[in-house]
């Protein structure tokens, strides 16, 4: 499709689209060509503008976007989240979790996947935003200003999202025409500095949250979002990563792990611009954290229109019925009666890594949100087993106000940022500038929310942090504690330099659970269970140190629970699972490849690195 035709038709959806909620038309549709003057009419309107990053939003729906590819597997493995599902290397799906993706990967390798689609957004984002440049009277109308700066926003959030999938990839800043259909890809560095410069732009253009119509709701753009957005991307762009030498990317370069060698790039220049950023998110933002994290999560899965809570920062926007959110992650249904529904087979493709529920201490009401270690049957829940956990934070039995009714599609809008994560960015930031002294006023409401009840012990453990090293190891841990389930603990672990490491690490914790060695020598093997009051939910005994014994006899043993495996038929905690967290380095498989259909179809402009 041509420019000109791109115009013409952004402008048909966007008449037909405002047509329907107008009485009349006519003064619309009683204008000159629209090939002559349809975006001056566009984008010179808010509604009709609005119609249009509608639109963006839309392709986030698209069936193998977001919603069906992009969300559904990005982000595992890591050492704190793997994939439940069967071990099988050469499977396109276990695959993708365990570094061994191909270029022709099943799951991924098609014409509608991701890659294509978050292009498609950012084609409407360009049109949009130059249409807004050359008509919206931005300077002067705050409306206008407002979507100019949730445009430019969703199209760093895009490019962002590209960029830890596929690393180098295309950089397209302005509307294709015929001269720019085929292009190579370009340094992530030039997109880095262009998405940050955008957002320092569009920070300027939003509102705090709840302080306008349009960010009443966490579906919206708001200002907080933008400048916990620009703090994220500028860790990544500022971290380490997998790169091909510059000038080397799409050559086939194999790439090292390496800061970027761009001054503008550094932390020096990137941290102070940030932490002023969350500084003011902070102060000036209105957030605030869920005192209580049970409910924040169910709370979650039962909004339609999803009114600022002051936590939640901006969601995927979904539609009632559109996303695959809880169809994927949420604790395991497989047969089950849930709120009126059967559910066959549904939820628990990944979930923690069975040491996680261990990290935790006993006190940390996340554990248990978090960590679930049962499953729904057909006769309620049941025992999973202890290779099996699930991300409690995901439950179907929670979406009461929207029950989940056994679909393709479930309506959950996935949470894209939280403010403990601005909390958590600041005192990452601030550590790195200034120590640890100032970083423990931005950990410790993440902490005593944590140990509600118990903020006696938040308190000494931030007090006790003294030195840069040790700060920055403790929000290592904190970031495992608060976001295990939602997919930030990949990128985290690339830009510091320790996606191997760790990985390693939580294998070795594994091979010990499996074995009741080293820090989990108390166990006996065995394990009690025993219905919740609520009947939702299964209480578990015998994880605890102390734990030896069933408290009384209503409770049910299950003999051998850790140490039900066998390594020659692969049943159970076995090793070669458990092994097979990475099966190829991950460090060398940071990015997957940019999949055969697109290479094909680039009229040889696309070229694989990474040894793909």
């Amino acid at each position: 499709m041509n420019h000109t035709m791109k115009k013409i038709f952004t402008l048909i959806i966007s008449v037909a689209a405002i047509c329907a909620s107008l009485a009349s038309c006519d003064a619309i549709l009683d204008q000159e060509s629209p090939s002559t003057f349809g975006d001056q009419i566009v984008f010179s309107n808010y509604d009709l503008t609005e119609y249009n990053i509608f639109g963006v939003l839309h392709s986030f729906g698209e069936t193998n976007n977001y919603r069906g590819r992009f969300l559904p597997w990005y982000g595992f493995n890591t050492d704190i989240e793997w994939y439940n599902g069967t071990y099988k290397p050469g499977d396109g799906r276990y695959d993708i979790a365990a570094y061994n993706i191909a270029s022709n990967n099943s799951q991924l390798n098609l014409a509608n996947g991701p890659y294509n689609m978050m292009y498609s957004g950012i084609e409407r984002s360009n049109l949009i935003i130059e249409g807004l440049r050359n008509y919206g009277n931005t300077d002067t109308d705050a409306g206008m200003a407002y979507l100019l700066g949730e445009t430019l926003t969703l199209r760093a959030m895009i490019y962002y999202d590209l960029i830890k999938a596929w690393g180098d990839v295309p950089a397209r800043f302005s509307s294709v025409n015929g001269e720019s259909i085929y292009v190579k890809k370009a340094n992530r560095d030039v997109i880095f500095k262009q998405i940050l410069s955008d957002l320092e732009e569009a920070i300027g253009y939003l509102p705090y949250p709840n302080t306008t119509k349009a960010v009443q709701t966490n579906d919206r753009v708001n200002k907080v979002f933008a400048e916990g957005l620009y703090a994220r991307i500028a860790l990544a762009a500022s971290g380490y990563a997998l790169r091909p030498d510059d000038g080397g990317e799409g050559t086939g370069d194999l790439g090292t792990v390496r800061l970027s060698n761009d001054p503008e790039l550094s932390k020096s220049n990137l941290y102070p611009k940030a932490l002023a950023f969350l500084k003011d998110a902070i102060n000036n933002g209105g957030c605030s954290l869920t005192s209580d994290y049970e409910a924040y999560w169910k709370r979650q899965s039962n909004l339609s229109n999803l009114p600022f809570d002051g936590e939640t920062l901006y969601v995927i926007p979904f539609s009632d019925n559109r996303g695959r959110w809880n169809f994927t992650f949420a604790v395991k249904a497989n047969g089950a009666s849930i709120n009126g529904y059967t559910i066959a087979s549904r939820g628990g493709d990944a979930g923690p890594v069975p040491t996680m529920w261990f990290e935790y201490d006993a006190d940390d009401q996340r554990r248990d949100v978090t960590c679930v270690n049962y499953s729904w049957g057909k006769n309620g829940p049941e025992v999973a087993g202890i290779g099996s956990w699930y991300f409690g934070k995901y439950r179907f039995e929670w979406m009461t106000s929207q029950p989940y009714t056994g679909g393709n599609d479930d309506g959950v809008k996935p949470v894209v940022m939280r403010y403990s994560d601005v909390l958590l960015m600041a005192a990452e930031i601030e550590n790195e500038l200034n120590g640890p002294a100032g970083a423990r006023q931005y950990l410790l409401p993440v902490r005593e929310r944590a140990f509600a009840g118990h903020e006696d012990k938040a308190e000494e453990y931030v007090a006790a942090i003294s030195s840069k090293e040790a700060m920055f190891d403790a929000i290592v841990k904190e970031r495992a504690l608060e976001f295990c389930g939602e997919f930030l603990r990949k990128g985290d672990l690339i830009r510091w330099n320790m996606l191997k490491s760790k990985m390693d690490e939580t294998i070795g914790k594994m091979m010990d659970l499996r074995d009741l060695s080293g820090d989990y020598s108390y166990l006996t093997g065995n394990i009690w269970h025993l219905l919740s009051d609520d009947e939702q939910s299964l209480r578990i005994y015998g994880l605890g140190k102390g734990e030896t014994a069933a408290p009384d006899a209503s409770w049910e043993v299950e003999e051998g629970y850790v140490t039900k495996y066998d390594d020659a038929k692969k049943t159970g905690f076995f090793a070669e699972k458990i092994q097979g967290l990475y099966y190829v380095n991950p460090d060398s498989r940071q990015f997957w490849p940019i999949f055969d259909d697109t290479i094909s179809n680039s009229q040889g402009n696309l070229v694989n690195d990474y040894g793909y």
